[in-house]
């Protein structure tokens, strides 16, 4: 089968090196100034797995039909990777891989139901800078039909995404894309802020902040009557519990698991597309809830300002320091 991985940042990165490494025919597509160094030094790949350089094939575009495309580009930039990329995609099985619930009906407005596959990824890389990634932490990657019941054509790609990764095969990606939604929910903080996940949540002030984002945000996908289903190694338990928890209960567990998610930093992805000079997907993480809440009526308060907030930091370039955000959002009468 030949792949092509269209989109090279941490993720798109990781997911070619790896494959590469297993055997698999890859192809890598991104930016010039990546594509160059992979060409002159390889893929450099540290992290979970130690430290290699890989040899990857890589694109600017797409040169050729591909039996698989996995979409690793943002939410908001699939409608200019298809522009970019139209005259190789009218074959060949689509595999999406963005974070929120949007992507998979984005990529069906250009591609019949039948070329999609749907998943989630659970494990952590950031892209260090052109050539080079860090690999933060395993985890699986969870594929499944969005639109339909799973096939042969599903388990014939776990077959394959297996020689490299944890897969899961998932009857109900849906819901497990909404729990996964909350996942992401914390990434907005450390992008209001430009540092890693372990510095930001190392601050008990932010870590309250990222519950009461996360608490408005499960009472609205509640109201809305959808269902959040339990991903293998999360459950929707650990969602549901430090939504109903005492504020300082559920804080102390964000700033336990969030400063030891890995020893090399970890930058959420909003902020990764905004050090890159690049609009983010706030807009399909906490941005999905305040959509959801705007259809029905309701307010999101806390997440709409949060939205706002990122995009003042994409437009001025200038990161906010913690204080400013703890004014912003009154967070000295928190009880605490």
């Amino acid at each position: 089968m030949k792949i092509a991985v269209l989109g090279a940042g941490a993720i798109g990165s990781v997911v070619a090196g790896y494959l590469t490494k297993a055997g698999e025919d890859v192809t890598l597509i991104g930016r010039a100034d990546h594509v160059k160094a992979i060409e002159q030094n390889g893929l450099c790949i540290r992290g979970a797995r130690g430290e290699e350089a890989v040899r990857v094939k890589s694109l600017t575009q797409l040169d050729k039909p591909y039996d698989l495309t996995i979409w690793s580009v943002k939410t908001q930039d699939i409608e200019n990777a298809v522009t970019e990329n139209k005259r190789f995609l009218n074959s060949g099985f689509i595999l999406s891989t963005q974070n929120g619930v949007q992507a998979d009906k984005i990529l069906n407005s250009f591609f019949l139901k039948e070329r999609l596959i749907s998943s989630i990824v659970m494990f952590g890389a950031t892209y260090v800078k052109p050539g080079e990634v860090t690999f933060n932490f395993e985890s699986d990657w969870i594929i499944g039909n969005f639109f339909a019941p799973n096939n042969q054509k599903v388990q014939e790609l776990a077959k394959i995404l297996e020689k490299a990764f944890t897969v899961v095969i998932s009857e109900n990606i849906l819901g497990m894309k909404h729990l996964k939604l909350f996942v992401n929910f914390n990434n907005c903080i450390p992008a209001l802020i430009g540092k890693s996940m372990q510095e930001t949540f190392a601050d008990m002030d932010l870590c309250r902040l990222s519950i009461l984002l996360l608490k408005e945000g499960v009472e609205i996908v509640q109201k809305a009557g959808i269902e959040l289903v339990s991903m293998t190694k999360f459950p929707v338990e650990r969602i549901l519990g430090l939504a109903q928890m005492p504020l300082e209960q559920a804080a102390g567990i964000i700033n336990k698991t969030l400063t030891s998610l890995s020893k090399e930093p970890l930058y959420g992805s909003i902020l990764q597309s905004i050090l890159r000079g690049r609009t983010s997907e706030i807009d399909y993480i906490n941005g999905e809830v305040v959509r959801l809440a705007k259809e029905r009526g309701l307010n999101a308060p806390l997440n709409e300002k949060i939205v706002t907030l990122v995009h003042r930091v994409e437009e001025n370039k200038k990161f906010f320091n913690p204080q400013e955000i703890k004014k912003e959002f009154i967070l000295e009468e928190v009880q605490k």
